[in-house]
């Protein structure tokens, strides 16, 4: 019988590129990927919150997965469960494969059957790796821009993705993207450990549309902001939000008065139709992310 794990039509090779990482701060799992071929999300990202983080690329063998999750909950390192995965697939030289287990340990491997241009790069609690790239500066610029980056791994994740598309990323073109980080209990509700799990299946612009939809996610279900980022509802930030309001059909006027009990329903109503309870204010304030997207929405300038 044909062994499965061993690719025989070349022309089906999805060509990936993608990185995988640990937060120090908080223990965070992630992974972020870009790819021409469909539904990358489905395929490449595979991560379990206080276990470890795998990217399966280039002939991705999906096993390597939840087989390898499995070792690494069992206790064995990122370069042991490595070793592993490829030790039981004959197929392992066209594969690529990017793992940090949940003490910050990584391992990669870019098989030599992997097209070109192909090859990863190691960092300190991370890794990124590509294949049927435009050259070597895809995942340079990925490490590069992961590392200056600051703020929380999300926001590592999406720098890294844009510097390495940047560089000139797939160089077949533009598909599906995804990004996948995972947290004790950080999905709705505390019901899972899907922190973030946000993929695009098939778009011109896979990750401008990425960010879209993860910017949605974010005001939705995470509380990611800083207090600065807090703004007083008075002065301009009140009449623009009337404003808005009232272009929206939420509210039927400006009031002269700073911000009425009208205005403050109106707002709310808008809060909750759209899903953003987790942003609503009872202290005259409203967190800059809700005030950019309710004028975005009725299209009016900030100004």
């Amino acid at each position: 019988m044909m062994d499965k794990r061993i690719p025989h039509n070349a022309s089906a090779r999805p060509s990936t590129f993608s990185l995988v990482a640990r937060d120090p701060d908080n223990g965070d799992l992630g992974i972020i990927v870009q790819s021409k071929f469909p539904a990358v999300g489905a395929i490449v990202p595979w991560a379990k919150a206080n276990v470890g983080a795998i990217a399966t690329q280039a002939w991705a063998n999906a096993a390597y997965g939840p087989d390898g999750l499995q070792y690494l909950s069992e206790g064995k390192s990122a370069q042991e469960t490595l070793n592993l995965l490829l030790g039981q697939d004959q197929g392992s030289e066209h594969r690529q494969v990017g793992i940090v287990d949940t003490s910050g340990n990584v391992a990669v491997h870019t098989g030599s059957e992997c097209m070109e241009w192909a090859g990863h790069i190691i960092g300190d609690g991370y890794c990124c790796q590509g294949n049927i790239l435009a050259g070597r500066d895809v995942v340079g610029d990925m490490s590069k821009a992961y590392e200056r980056k600051s703020g929380d791994l999300i926001d590592k994740l999406f720098a890294a993705l844009k510097a390495g598309q940047a560089a000139g990323g797939d160089r077949r073109g533009k598909q599906s993207a995804a990004i996948l980080v995972v947290r004790e209990a950080g999905g709705y509700e505390g019901g899972n450990d899907r922190y973030v799990d946000v993929r695009v299946d098939d778009h011109p612009h896979p990750i401008r549309e990425l960010e879209r939809i993860f910017d949605l996610y974010d005001m939705t279900l995470l509380s990611r902001e800083d207090p600065s980022d807090l703004l007083d509802i008075e002065g301009h930030v009140s009449k623009k939000i009337q404003e808005a309001l009232v272009e929206l059909d939420y509210l039927s006027s400006i009031s002269k008065d700073e911000f009425p009990e009208e205005a403050e329903r109106a707002l709310e109503r808008f809060v909750n139709i759209n899903n953003f309870e987790n942003k609503a204010r009872d202290d005259a304030k409203i967190w800059k992310s809700v005030f950019d997207y309710l004028l975005k929405k009725a299209g009016i300038e900030q100004s």
